[in-house]
């Protein structure tokens, strides 16, 4: 939160907009995801813009507060839960926009409907990593279709790679030689925090994207996903598995129709 306020803080002296806040919310608790969604829908009468950005990347075999394997958990479970329990404010303030960010990686990736929590094979971090950044891009072409008509369009995005702390787990740093030989090549090739936030602010006001939604874009260009994240019927499946995980029928959360 330290670092959240100071940014917050930032953002207001640098624009001059004094109504930039922070709020706490872990993604790997569904009770902070709750407590997070009640308190914007008490405290907003309009939500026009959703990006759904965190990301934990090829950690060790973590599970979250409820029990689910981390990324699945934090890369698309949170976001899936976050997400529909602000969809009636965000049908309220229409036109509204989602943005889920996911990733090249989705391509790699297959849904192990049998284990998706890895509790019955050997953790494998890559395999993990791409499997929720393919959950995500499913989720927003089933969201898509729930939302026709409403006026919230949501599309999924790969941001490139930036130069941020996501990669702590892959040991890019834990060698001499990675650290000295490769270490300069990929910090020429990534991009900044502020260029990599880029196609997600483009998604979220360009106007030539008014009613574009069910989309996989790469940057700035919309592009082709991996086939299974292509297939309804993996789609419809994630979706009816993530309401039962999070227990979103019980909810009294927003359930889209």
């Amino acid at each position: 939160m330290e670092k959240c306020e100071a940014a917050a803080r930032d953002i207001r002296r640098e624009t001059l907009n004094h109504h930039v806040s922070a709020r706490h919310l872990d993604l790997a608790s569904l009770k902070s995801i709750r407590e997070f969604a009640a308190k914007i829908t008490e405290e907003k009468e309009r939500v026009h813009i959703l990006i759904n950005n965190a990301a934990v990347m090829r950690c060790p075999h973590w599970t979250t507060e409820d029990g689910f394997e981390m990324q699945f958990g934090v890369n698309h479970l949170g976001h899936f839960l976050l997400t529909n329990l602000l969809l009636d404010t965000l049908k309220a303030s229409a036109p509204s926009r989602i943005v889920n960010l996911s990733s090249l990686a989705h391509i790699a990736g297959h849904m192990d409907f049998d284990d998706l929590n890895w509790e019955k094979r050997t953790y494998d971090t890559k395999a993990a990593y791409c499997q929720s950044k393919l959950a995500v891009v499913l989720f927003t072409k089933e969201l898509s279709r729930r939302l026709q008509g409403t006026g919230v369009t949501v599309n999924a995005l790969h941001p490139g790679v930036a130069r941020t702390e996501l990669g702590r787990h892959t040991g890019m740093h834990s060698s001499a030689f990675s650290s000295f030989t490769l270490g300069p090549i990929f910090w020429l090739l990534v991009k900044s925090p502020q260029l990599a936030a880029q196609p997600s602010t483009y998604l979220a006001v360009a106007e030539e994207l008014e009613g574009v939604s069910g989309k996989y874009f790469d940057g700035f260009k919309e592009k082709p996903p991996a086939p299974e994240a292509e297939d309804e019927e993996v789609a419809q499946r994630l979706w009816a598995e993530s309401a039962r995980l999070v227990g979103l029928e019980l909810s009294g959360g927003s359930s889209p129709q």
